[in-house]
């Protein structure tokens, strides 16, 4: 249960920092998430992407204007509400060409739509990691981190921190200005074994004063 998770994580001395959750339960039952955040600790929820059929500026606006009283009663309740990205969201539709689903959560969300941005998919998406941050300053509590590589007879793959074509020495700067206080590794696949990969780029992370 949500109170046995949360009591294993203090006992530890470990912290929840955030949760994926549905949003049709965020949504249809906000006081039983509540509830379970409470429990658990955690004073940050956030969804994996918006679980829409079409992904275009006009349905995202739609949904902005559905999550806005839920994320207002997640924020009366002292809990945060973000949304994780990964490249989709930066297609352009047909009919507007100007402007990427991204750039209205982003400019249209308000200073209580957190951005868990992924940083690797912003990069895979071919935009700049900080050009992207500079836009979220105070709504990037958490973010996740992953590095790009390039390797022969496979193209670009996932990759520990440091070891790919990523560019941290501006980045985490970029990381610090906007506010970000946690760090999430998130290496969805690895070439070898996850947990030396989890060591390298902890090693990369703490070198440069994470």
């Amino acid at each position: 249960s949500a109170a046995e998770a949360g009591k294993m994580l203090r006992d530890n001395g470990l912290a929840c920092i955030a949760t994926h959750r549905g949003w049709a339960d965020l949504a249809g039952g906000t006081q039983r998430e509540i509830d379970f955040h409470y429990a658990l600790g955690c004073d940050f929820a956030a969804i994996g992407g918006l679980p829409l059929k079409a992904h275009t500026p006009q349905t995202y606006r739609a949904w902005l204007a559905e999550a806005a009283p839920v994320i207002a009663r997640l924020k009366a309740a002292g809990i945060r509400f973000g949304v994780h990205n990964h490249s989709h969201e930066f297609i352009r539709a047909a009919d507007d060409v100007r402007r990427s689903p991204m750039d209205v959560l982003i400019d249209e969300g308000g200073a209580d739509l957190m951005m868990e941005l992924d940083l690797y998919w912003v990069e895979h998406a071919g935009l700049h990691c900080e050009r992207i941050l500079e836009r979220c300053p105070g709504r990037v509590p958490v973010i996740h981190l992953k590095d790009k590589e390039v390797v022969p007879d496979a193209g670009p793959v996932m990759a520990p921190i440091g070891e790919g074509n990523m560019d941290w020495a501006h980045i985490v700067p970029a990381c610090r200005a906007a506010g970000v206080r946690w760090y999430a590794v998130e290496q969805d696949t690895c070439r070898r074994d996850p947990f030396d990969c989890l060591r390298s780029s902890f090693e990369f992370l703490s070198g440069m004063g994470l």
